[in-house]
């Protein structure tokens, strides 16, 4: 399973990335500073959407590109480690 996290703090990139990992799942993460987002997001099977630590516009650019497609995008205000766990949980089998 193949997941984006957009948004979220840098210096927690590696400990999303491994709590991902102990779920079973590929993460891909973006900060939110990339300009074009959704360009390099590729194939994935849901997106966890940190809103608190991502522009409007990428967020609006992130939707964009997901609009028609069956993708799940689950929106967060929160950026912690625990948040993450919970939208994994939610989200992977």
């Amino acid at each position: 399973m193949c997941a984006a996290l957009i948004g979220g703090m840098d210096r927690l990139k590696r400990n999303y990335m491994n709590e991902a990992k102990r779920n079973g799942v590929t993460l891909k993460c973006f900060t939110g500073k990339e300009r074009k987002i959704s360009v390099s997001l590729g194939k994935v099977d849901f997106v966890v959407l940190f809103t608190n630590k991502v522009s409007h516009k990428a967020k609006n650019d992130l939707l964009a590109a997901l609009r028609g497609s069956d993708v799940p995008v689950i929106m967060r205000h929160s950026c912690g480690i625990s948040t993450l766990r919970k939208c994994l949980d939610e989200v992977a089998p």
